[in-house]
């Protein structure tokens, strides 16, 4: 895996109710993201999303919050690979992970959707799973029907920290994201997390 990132998408769902659930972690990294690189969103009716464009040197990259809620993040994700015609694998999903532990972030390329709403609509108008994911870990309630009220809750304040502190690493490693390291940094995260599930 040796192609720059030319496109991150966090996901969530719009609007104040929703802004502290744990189902919008994926915001919450890249407007994390965002603020390192001093940028700030603005809307973008094309793609029906919230975008703001990292360019530095030989770097061009658009950072997307989807506006469309979860289940229909993929029209964000195709109308803006479809107009700046970007690969499928040059694109970074970051999503909430109910199959890791809050404090753990990893890095993976292609996979399915895991039941995650947000990844299968991607996955279904992409036409491709090979998309990057970060994934970050929100924890799991216990019971699949329990799920969808967990991760539309927020998290206790000591999860939330933990969540947000699991950022730490891949957002001072960021600038490997847009260069031909993803390997390394995709090591060093799973070997930081290799403790969570």
């Amino acid at each position: 895996m040796s192609l720059p990132v030319k496109m991150i998408v966090g996901l969530g769902n719009p609007g104040p109710e929703y802004l502290m659930t744990r189902h919008n972690a994926g915001f919450w990294f890249v407007d994390a993201l965002a603020n390192k690189l001093s940028l700030s969103f603005s809307q973008d009716k094309r793609s029906q999303s919230e975008l703001c464009r990292y360019q530095s040197g030989s770097i061009d990259c658009w950072i997307c919050k989807p506006q469309t809620y979860m289940n229909d993040s993929g029209a964000a994700v195709q109308a803006l690979s479809s107009y700046y015609k970007i690969p499928v694998d040059q694109i970074m999903v970051v999503h909430d992970e109910i199959d890791l532990l809050p404090g753990t972030t990893r890095l993976k390329e292609g996979g399915g959707h895991g039941g995650h709403n947000g990844l299968r609509d991607i996955i279904q108008r992409m036409g491709s799973k090979d998309f990057l994911r970060l994934r970050v870990g929100v924890g799991h309630p216990g019971s699949k029907d329990k799920v969808v009220p967990f991760v539309l809750g927020r998290a206790s304040s000591k999860e939330e920290d933990l969540i947000i502190d699991s950022f730490s690493l891949a957002l001072e490693k960021s600038d490997q994201f847009f260069e031909d390291n993803l390997n390394k940094l995709m090591t060093e995260l799973n070997n930081k997390n290799n403790s969570s599930s």
